[in-house]
């Protein structure tokens, strides 16, 4: 009832008009462009990676086939098996001997007549573009008959809109490769793959992709996705989570050595969350690890964004079985992240900097930061903590180790981990907070009064909840996006303190969610970024180099009158860059005094994100319906004066004097 209550409270401060003196009286602000509070870290806005909501097979991942290797639980889900015009035979489960990739498929024809063999809807549905190659690749070696051909196609139900066919199998174990061209563009395509003559064909890692994958990386990443992550101008990619690096249990945790090399040597694993939400049970939901750890890294290069991976502290997840590692039983946890390091910065001379050149990377990735844990909590987590700082900081001393304060922004569990990690001289705590709109408007402050002087804070996982019950669809809607920029002011005010900040999760497909609200929304042709994602990128995009005051009468903006503000100086580009946003319903008249370093007049560009509908959204039929608009900004007498739309995020640039 209190937080019902609260909640209602905080949507009719949003929504009602304010005070007429608000409305008419213009707001006076200063900012000083003579008093750098503090630097911003040049990574400051960055990215939460998980694989979760389809984030990876069937989203990032280019793969478009599912179970590609028949490694499932069910090891012929998503397959189908094609019998028709007097076609007679069978397929069945095989195993092979030893290895990472433990089954195949034998596919037996017992007569030359019509169509037989198996088929492939993808990760909910096969979706081509009309003139693109599709590559498919199998392993197949022959198990009794001669002179068999296989054959793929591209069904729109009964038209062939893609085919092509490859022969020559012997009796070792070969990979073959076909090439596909499309003659549409088409959602809910079937994949078939046809065994032509009487015989038996063993196959395996049955795989198909796009030719325009990111940068044409063989095996590589979707392109209008990464993209999207491109244009946000990042300043660091955190993976592979969140709850996926604890497991449900430890057999489950996420393990990055399993992660690397040839896929035929990275083991498929149930994900997570194929049961973790009733209401959203997804039993098709595996990790193939096509993204690994590798690959993970590369993005990040791709993107210009500095990694920051998550190991398990050998701890499964608190929220399910907390199955713990006795203290002197963990050695391999520790060793992993030590090995991790040496895999991403290590000589080619070295073990694991030899396995990355060897995939071809030679040169280091440079990693700076690791985390340790993920939303763990209590003593357990907190003498774990203390075995890994103390190896790698032995070890690797520039590297700076993430700690977490657990999965709540406040409480017990919080408040302990903060005390315990302050007597650890941690140096940077991850933070997490998935609360409602008001909450994010009303703690614009919450940083103000955290110890300059302590453990640094990443914000590393935040997103606005319109709705706080679990089951409940909650939509990334305008009130969302608009009360998330007016606390990221807060967070940009005090980047003294915080460091590096990431809404979460990233990505999630239409069909395929878990959780909501997401980033990224996309279809196997299509994809959008949020509201939310807009905001993100207006700070990502303009972040500054060092912040300074913007003020009232003395005081910083945090909510009064509607009002929240920042400022920055860029000192590479020579601007300064202001974001004020303003809740209210009603437009407001703001002026800007600059106190220093501006002569006389000039323009500058305001980047403007406005609806009078706090429950717009954006969609794959209207991707853009908000975005931000870009308008001039005019500056007489070192004055700015603005009309703010009510209900806006407003980010402006003015070129400083030298």
């Amino acid at each position: 009832m209190f937080k019902t209550k609260t909640l209602l409270l905080g949507m009719a401060a949003l929504i009602s008009p304010l005070l007429t003196n608000a409305q008419n009286e213009p707001t006076e602000l200063e900012v000083d462009l003579k008093e750098k509070v503090t630097d911003i870290s040049p990574n400051m806005w960055g990215l939460f990676f998980e694989d979760i909501n389809f984030a990876a097979d069937g989203g990032l991942y280019a793969e478009m086939i599912k179970n590609y290797s028949f490694e499932f639980k069910n090891p012929l889900m998503g397959w189908g098996r094609v019998e028709d015009h007097g076609a007679y035979g069978y397929v069945f489960n095989r195993n092979h001997p030893e290895g990472a990739n433990k089954k195949f498929l034998r596919i037996q024809r017992l007569n030359n007549q019509g169509d037989f063999g198996i088929s492939n809807g993808g990760f909910r549905g096969i979706a081509v573009k009309e003139g693109l190659d599709y590559t498919v690749t199998f392993i197949a070696k022959i198990a009794k008959g001669e002179d068999l051909k296989v054959t793929t196609k591209l069904l729109d139900r009964n038209e062939v809109i893609g085919k092509g066919s490859v022969s020559g199998f012997t009796d070792e174990w070969k990979e073959y490769k076909i090439v596909m061209n499309s003659s549409k563009t088409l959602d809910g395509v079937q994949f078939q793959l046809l065994l032509e003559g009487e015989g038996e064909l063993d196959v395996d890692m049955i795989s198909m992709f796009p030719e325009d994958t990111w940068k044409g990386h063989k095996r590589g990443l979707r392109k209008d996705l990464v993209q999207l992550l491109a244009d946000m101008d990042p300043g660091f990619l955190r993976f592979p989570g969140g709850c996926i690096v604890e497991g449900f249990d430890l057999e489950n945790r996420y393990q990055w050595k399993k992660t690397i090399g040839e896929m035929e040597d990275r083991e498929v694993m149930m994900n997570r969350w194929n049961i973790e939400f009733s209401h959203r049970t997804t039993p098709d939901y595996y990790q193939s690890f096509g993204i690994g750890f590798f690959e993970y890294f590369q993005l990040a290069e791709d993107i210009g964004a500095e990694p920051l991976p998550i190991v398990s502290c050998g701890l499964a997840c608190q929220f399910n079985t907390g199955e713990q590692v006795p203290i002197g039983a963990l050695d391999p946890f520790v060793n992993d992240a030590l090995d991790l390091i040496e895999f991403a910065n290590g000589p080619v001379d070295s073990k694991w900097g030899a396995k990355r050149a060897e995939m071809g990377h030679p040169e280091p990735f440079n990693l700076k930061f690791i985390g340790v844990g993920n939303e763990n909590w209590g003593p357990q987590y907190i003498e774990r903590a203390k075995v890994f700082q103390k190896a790698i900081s032995a070890a690797y001393p520039d590297v700076t180790i993430v700690s977490t304060s657990g999965p709540f922004p406040d409480g017990r569990e919080f408040e302990y981990l903060w005390g315990e990690l302050k007597k650890m001289d941690a140096k940077l705590v991850d933070e997490h907070y998935y609360r409602s709109p008001e909450w994010f408007r009303s703690n614009a402050r919450r940083y103000d009064d955290y110890d300059r002087n302590g453990p640094k804070v990443f914000a590393g996982e935040y997103a606005a909840h319109t709705n706080m019950t679990r089951e409940a669809l909650k939509r990334n809607n305008w009130e969302a996006a608009l009360s998330e920029a007016a606390f990221m002011t807060g967070l940009e005010r005090n980047a003294a303190v915080v460091r590096l900040a990431s809404y979460a999760p990233l990505f999630a497909h239409v069909e395929g969610w878990q959780w909501n609200p997401d980033l990224i929304w996309f279809d196997n042709l299509r994809s959008y970024g949020t509201p939310n994602y807009y905001v993100q990128k207006l700070f990502s995009t303009n972040p500054g180099t060092h912040v300074v005051p913007i003020t009232e009468a003395d005081k910083s903006l945090a909510g009064e009158d509607g009002l929240y503000a920042s400022a920055t100086i860029d000192e590479n580009t020579n601007e300064l860059i202001f974001k004020v946003v303003n809740i209210s319903k009603e437009p407001q008249k703001v002026i800007i005094d600059l106190n220093g370093r501006y002569r006389g007049n000039g323009k500058g560009i305001l980047l403007e994100m406005a609806s009078d509908d706090l429950a717009a959204v954006n969609s794959l039929e209207n991707p853009t319906n908000l975005e931000p608009v870009e308008k001039t900004l005019e500056v007489k007498r070192k004055t700015i004066e603005m009309e703010l739309k009510g209900q806006s995020v407003n980010v402006g640039k003015v070129k400083l004097s030298k």
